[in-house]
């Protein structure tokens, strides 16, 4: 084994059941190693074992998104969908759409009431609020590309359930800010509810999980989506309002998507197609902040922030008047990534003041989306790469845990215009590209990316963060690129977003003050945040050597093979 040429670790000790420690390792560096990052020092660890045993970039993600299920509840899962890119070292292409999709008895008006208006909380919370799981059909999907049979992927999942591990001081405090919505959504106790609050160091056992994990283990797909699992999950809709049928589980199917594919300065970038809105944006974001001539600035520099907040307000417009589900919508991504609609779309720029965001777009923004989600990425010694990122939607997604099986479902069907036209009650409008339809995929920001240089993995990227998702990943692509940072400072400098309606522009709390003032003095209106998204991210060098680097935001986590 060579020896890594660099790591930084930050180490958390608690003593539980199967493990002695977690340590939470923030940047490794390696140059004949697979690197796994993700939201969970555990998952990590998951990942990496699979590739010690053989397996590469594909049957590490599929361990770690598994682990991340038992580990990481409140956006890791089985009851939720995501997207992956890959790109393989024979030059191989590809992504899997394992997104939620609308029941079969799912209508465009189903979160309206007889006066017509939104009701957010059934689309927020509770059983009407789920869409069909996509996330162990995507795993099976992943499954051709890997080395391992799914028995061994899955069963560091299963014994993280079964024998318990013990929970962060993070994860403790979001249990806890919760646990008024698990008590009103769960009819039957969950391993999630206590009479006293969680600590850090408490051990969370999910024996129930354990056992539908092992069903997967024994059955394949069917053992999801049909069988045990798949009653269970319609026994829990007939707990309250869902509409999620057996034969809606049985039905499901992943979508093969073409990768968004183009030139960056010389690197080609891959990334995710609709129904994810994310490649796009991050296409049309590139290209028209290209025209300026980003690299002769600074990062967070008051040009440099200027240039791609208009680059973001006009791809944001685009989103809400033309994005959706291709399978149900015209697909005018060609257009929209297009040189000649984007020279176009960038005339209105101005460098010395804001652009008003009613003279780029037509209609009002989507609805708002949720920030909960996750995103792992990973390089084997091998030369393949994958990025994925998965959501529940909303933290621990519609907070209701199917009884008997363990898993919290996700509340995807806010992610819908759910009264397109009209304001709902967060004043937020969607269009009607992303109406409600059976069968229907309902939009997204996840942006997992791949960029290539001369053929081969360069960076590795994604975060959670909703809408905010594709202006991080493009803030790193052009950290790396255009001001050449490293990649700590590129992950962890700070972000800031903007998505053309609210008007504002949205900054982490340590943003520099004098491009604040700059800009507010070019009409920007300013909104300070605590954190805008956990980007995960591994850079290669030209010679070879990759370091990945965990957001140091959470209890995000690098692994080594």
């Amino acid at each position: 084994m060579k020896k890594l040429l660099f790591f930084l670790i930050l180490s958390s000790q608690f003593a539980f059941s199967q493990f002695t420690d977690i340590n939470i390792v923030k940047e490794i560096r390696s140059k004949d190693k697979g690197l796994v990052v993700s939201a969970h020092p555990l998952a990590s660890e998951a990942g990496a074992k699979m590739m010690k045993m053989g397996g590469n970039a594909f049957d590490a993600v599929i361990a770690t998104q598994l682990a991340l299920a038992v580990v990481y509840p409140q956006a890791g899962n089985i009851g939720g969908g995501g997207f992956l890119v890959g790109v393989k070292n024979n030059g191989e292409k590809f992504t899997i759409d394992f997104r939620e999709t609308a029941p079969s008895k799912a209508s465009r008006d189903m979160y309206l009431d007889k006066n017509g208006n939104a009701n957010t909380d059934l689309s927020q919370n509770g059983r009407l609020a789920v869409g069909i799981p996509g996330s162990v059909a995507g795993f099976y999907a992943t499954l051709k590309h890997a080395k391992l049979p799914m028995e061994n992927l899955i069963q560091p999942a299963i014994d993280l359930a079964e024998k318990g591990f013990a929970v962060t001081e993070k994860e403790a405090r979001l249990l806890n800010s919760q646990m008024e919505y698990f008590n009103r959504h769960n009819k039957l106790q969950t391993v999630f509810q206590k009479k006293t609050p969680w600590k850090q160091g408490d051990i969370l056992m999910q024996k129930d999980l354990a056992e539908t994990l092992k069903r997967i283990q024994k059955s394949g797909e069917k053992g999801f989506y049909e069988g045990k699992t798949a009653e269970l999950i319609a026994e829990e809709m007939k707990r309250g309002n869902g509409i999620i049928t057996l034969n809606d589980l049985k039905n499901y199917k992943v979508a093969q998507r073409k990768p968004i594919v183009f030139d960056y300065k010389g690197n080609e970038i891959v990334s995710m197609p609709l129904p994810s809105s994310g490649g796009v944006l991050l296409a049309q974001m590139l290209k028209m902040s290209g025209f300026e001539n980003l690299e002769q600035y600074q990062q967070n520099s008051t040009e440099a922030v200027q240039i791609m907040v208009e680059a973001e307000r006009r791809a944001f417009a685009d989103r809400a008047e033309f994005m959706g589900d291709p399978d149900f919508i015209k697909d005018q991504t060609e257009m929209l990534i297009s040189d000649e609609y984007l020279k176009n779309r960038w005339k209105s720029f101005s460098k010395n003041q804001a652009t008003p965001s009613s003279e780029v777009g037509k209609i009002t923004p989507q609805p708002k989306e949720s920030t909960e989600t996750t995103h792992i990425s990973i390089i084997d010694k091998e030369g393949n790469a994958v990025a994925v990122t998965t959501t529940l939607n909303g933290l621990y997604g519609s907070k209701v845990v199917v009884s008997g099986a363990g898993f919290f479902l996700n509340n995807e069907m806010d992610d819908f215009s759910i009264k397109p036209g009209v304001p709902n009650m967060f004043g937020a409008v969607g269009g009607e590209a992303n109406s409600i339809k059976a069968g229907k995929r309902m939009l997204s920001s996840m942006t997992p990316t791949i960029v290539l240089k001369n053929g081969k993995p360069f960076i590795v990227v994604g975060t959670p963060g909703g809408t905010t998702i594709p202006t991080s990943v493009y803030q790193s692509v052009v950290n790396v690129i255009d001001f050449k940072l490293n990649p700590n400072m590129t992950v962890n400098s700070p972000k800031f977003h903007h998505q053309w309606l609210p008007e504002s522009v949205m900054v982490e709390k340590n943003f520099p003050e004098t491009t604040i003032k700059n800009l507010e003095k070019m009409n920007y209106k300013i909104e300070r945040v605590a954190q805008i998204g956990r980007t995960e991210m591994i850079v290669v060098d030209e010679n070879g050597n990759a370091t990945a680097v965990a957001d140091g935001r959470g209890d995000d986590s690098v692994a080594a093979e």
